[in-house]
C-alpha cells in the first residue's frame, strides 16, 4: 500500500535515466514542484491530474499520496479512499511501453492496473489511466508536421520506439481522454535529433508546454531546460510568447549545471513554472543553487526585455544601463558590431597550408586549435576587413567550472593580414591597433562580461550575446570602476557582479 512515510532508499531516486533527453524527475524536485499548487487542491475529490509525458510516474505517485492524507476526511475507507484517487483523478500519457510499465508500478504498484498486486481494484483493464499508445509520424516534406522529426532517422519499423509522442502528434489532444483536467503536470521529453551536423538536436519540450495549456487547465507546472529564456533553435517565438504570458504565476531557475538533476548535464539549467489560468499578473521569479535559493523571490514582469533576465538582482543593473542616453539618445549596441557567425565564409572545420610560403599574398588564419595559411583571393566575404586590426572572440565557450563564470572566451587580437573561420567572431575591426587593444580590455571587464550573461544560456557567443552590452566610444581605456561611475552601478550592485563574474587572467582562453 502507498506509505505516507518517505521511501529509504527512493528506488524513484535512484534508477538510471533513459537517456540525456528524457530524464527521470527526483521525488524531491518532483514535490517542489507539486508544492506550487494550492493546498486546497490536495482535499478536493474532484480535482483530476494529467501527466503528459510520463517516465518514472514519479508524479502520480506523490499526488497519490497527498490525495490520500488530503481526502482521509472525506472518504474515510482506506480501499475506497485509493480507488477513487487511482481511477478517478490520475491520468498519464507514458512515453514508451517500458515507461508505462514502470509508472503503473510506481503508481499502482503493479505493472498490471488490473492484477491482484495492484493497490486499485477497480480497474477493468491493465493499463488502468496510464496509457500508451504507439504513435508514428505524419511526414511532409521530410519531416515530422508535428513535431519536426527528420524522416531520415526516425522513419522506422514496430520494433524500434518511433518517439512520436501522443500528446502533441494529435490535433486535439484533448480527445485523448475525453475530460476536463484541473493540472497537466510534468517533465517533458527535451529534443530530438534533427539530421543536422553532428549531434544537431531540434527541441520539442515547449510543444508539450503548448500542448498543455491549450487544454486550458486550472493549472500547468513543467520543468523543462531553460535554453528557452535567451536562446534555442526554432524557440523564438515560444519565448515570445511565454515572456507575455500573464498567467505565469511563478518560476523557478536552476542555472547551475548538474543542479536540478544531479549527474545529468543540461546546458543553461532547468527551470520550473506554475501557469495559473484565473491569475494575471506579474511572475515571482526564484533562482536556486546548490539547492538552496539565491536571495527572496521577486515579483516582475518578464517581457521587460526581448530575452528572460534570470537573475533577479540583475534586472536594476540592466536597466541603468539601457536608459543611458548619448546627447538625449540610447547608445548603440555592442552586437551590432560583430560579425556573423561566418565572418569570413569559412567553415570550422576549413583549414589552410601549414605555411605561406608559395601563397600569394598570403593571410594568417585563425581556426580551430591551429593556425594555418592560404591566399587572400580565397576569402570572398568581408575581404575589406583583412587589412584592419580586430578582435576574435571564441563562437563557442567550453562548459568547464571556470567558464561557467567567465563567459567570454580571452580576446584575440589579430593584425592586418589575418583572418578567421568560424570559430570565432570578429567582435570588432578597427584602423588602428590601439582601437582594437581598447576593445580587447573593454571585452575583458566582468562589466561586460556580466551583461553577456545575461544572454548566454549556453556554450554559444555569438553575436546576439553582446546586445545588452553597450558602444562605449573608444577613446578612452575602460575599467570596471569606470564603467560603474559611467553607469550609476551601486557598491552593492558591484559586488553583485563581481560575484557572478571572476577575473579574467592573462592565461585565460
Amino acid at each position: 500500500m502507498l506509505s505516507r512515510v518517505s521511501y529509504n532508499p527512493d528506488v524513484l531516486s535512484c534508477i538510471a535515466n533513459l537517456s540525456s533527453d528524457e530524464v527521470f524527475t527526483p521525488p524531491d524536485l518532483a514535490n517542489k514542484m507539486l508544492d506550487l499548487l494550492p493546498s486546497e487542491i490536495w482535499h478536493d475529490r474532484t480535482a483530476t491530474f494529467l501527466d503528459p509525458g510520463c517516465k518514472s510516474g514519479v508524479f502520480l505517485r506523490e499526488i497519490a499520496r497527498r490525495l490520500d492524507v488530503g481526502l482521509e476526511l472525506e472518504i474515510p475507507g482506506r480501499q475506497q479512499r485509493l480507488n477513487h484517487i487511482l481511477k478517478n483523478q490520475m491520468f498519464a500519457i507514458a512515453n514508451t511501453e517500458l515507461t508505462a510499465l514502470l509508472s503503473r508500478r510506481s503508481a499502482y504498484c503493479s505493472k498490471i492496473a488490473n492484477s491482484r498486486y495492484s493497490i486499485c481494484d477497480d480497474f477493468e483493464d491493465a493499463a488502468g489511466n496510464i496509457r500508451f499508445e504507439r504513435v508514428d509520424h505524419t511526414w511532409e516534406d521530410g519531416r515530422c508536421r508535428y513535431c519536426g522529426a527528420n524522416q531520415e532517422g526516425y522513419d522506422r519499423g514496430n520494433e524500434l520506439e518511433s518517439h512520436a509522442y501522443e500528446f502533441i502528434h494529435r490535433d486535439s489532444p484533448e480527445e485523448i481522454f475525453p475530460m476536463k483536467f484541473d493540472v497537466v503536470i510534468g517533465n517533458p521529453p527535451y529534443q530530438l535529433s534533427d539530421g543536422g551536423h553532428g549531434a544537431s538536436a531540434a527541441p520539442i519540450y515547449h510543444k508539450f508546454v503548448e500542448s498543455a495549456i491549450g487544454l486550458s487547465p486550472r493549472y500547468v507546472v513543467m520543468i523543462t531546460p531553460s535554453r528557452w529564456f535567451a536562446g534555442g533553435k526554432g524557440l523564438d517565438g515560444f519565448r515570445e510568447r511565454m515572456l507575455k504570458e500573464s498567467r505565469l504565476r511563478n518560476l523557478v531557475d536552476y542555472p547551475k549545471l548538474y543542479d536540478g538533476f544531479p549527474g545529468v548535464k543540461i546546458r543553461g539549467g532547468v527551470s520550473y513554472f506554475l501557469w495559473d489560468r484565473d491569475y494575471s499578473g506579474p511572475c515571482t521569479v526564484q533562482t536556486m543553487w546548490d539547492g538552496a535559493p539565491l536571495g527572496p523571490p521577486v515579483a516582475r514582469r518578464l517581457d521587460s526585455y526581448d530575452v528572460l533576465v534570470r537573475r533577479n538582482e540583475a534586472v536594476s543593473i540592466l536597466d541603468k544601463v539601457l536608459a543611458y542616453r548619448v546627447k538625449g539618445l540610447p547608445e548603440t549596441k555592442w552586437s551590432e558590431r560583430v560579425s556573423s557567425g561566418k565572418p569570413f565564409g569559412l567553415r570550422t572545420f576549413f583549414h589552410g597550408k601549414d605555411s605561406s610560403k608559395g601563397l600569394k599574398q598570403a593571410v594568417k588564419l585563425h581556426g580551430s586549435q591551429r593556425i594555418s595559411w592560404l591566399s587572400r583571393v580565397d576569402i570572398a566575404q568581408n575581404a575589406d576587413w583583412i587589412d584592419e586590426w580586430k578582435v576574435l572572440m571564441s563562437a563557442v565557450q567550453g562548459t568547464s567550472a571556470a567558464v561557467e563564470t567567465q563567459f567570454l572566451s580571452k580576446p584575440i587580437i589579430a593584425g592586418p593580414g589575418e583572418a578567421c573561420t568560424e570559430t570565432y567572431v570578429v567582435a570588432g575591426h578597427f584602423k588602428t591597433e590601439q582601437e582594437a587593444k581598447r576593445c580587447a580590455i573593454y571585452l575583458r571587464t566582468r562589466f561586460v562580461r556580466f551583461l553577456v550573461s545575461l544572454r548566454k544560456i549556453s556554450q554559444h557567443a555569438n553575436r546576439g550575446v553582446y546586445a545588452f552590452v553597450p558602444d562605449v566610444p573608444l577613446n578612452t581605456t575602460w575599467t570596471d570602476q569606470k564603467l560603474y561611475e559611467r553607469y550609476g552601478v551601486t557598491k552593492l550592485e558591484a559586488a553583485f557582479i563581481e560575484s557572478v563574474v571572476r577575473p579574467m587572467d592573462e592565461g585565460d582562453e
